[in-house]
């Protein structure tokens, strides 16, 4: 099988978002970015179900994940902090999300990622 298969098509292919769950993560690491780009919108429907099949995996993501809260894409950060901040214990995320909170930039203040950064640093 093609793993390309295996990203979805649309925001609405929760069909492919289930076959994901029948493949390890060795099988589906070379498509994490792929995923991880349906997190952009914490609203399309297949966002939360690729964000929990992927949760498992957040601590081997992490450089994924950093590259993202690096961005310059506001609304993408909040949903990757919104689905991985709270449970994710690598040292170079939490050091972006204490970044993003402690010395946010103005688009991180005006988007509210600064506000979800401050809530992970403090639990």
């Amino acid at each position: 099988m093609d793993i390309k298969n295996l990203i979805p098509k649309d925001k609405f292919d929760l069909e492919t978002v289930e076959k994901l769950k029948q493949h390890s993560f060795d099988d589906i690491q070379p498509i994490v970015p792929d995923l991880l780009e349906w997190l952009q919108d914490i609203n399309w429907p297949i966002s939360q179900p690729i964000a929990e099949f992927l949760l498992p995996f957040s601590e081997k993501i992490a450089p994924e994940i950093v590259k993202i809260l690096k961005s310059k894409d506001e609304m993408w950060k909040y949903c990757i902090l919104m689905a991985f901040g709270k449970n994710i214990k690598n040292i170079l995320v939490l050091k972006e999300i204490n970044r993003i909170a402690e010395n946010p930039t103005q688009d991180e203040i005006d988007d509210g990622v600064n506000e979800i950064a401050n809530e992970i640093n403090n639990n």
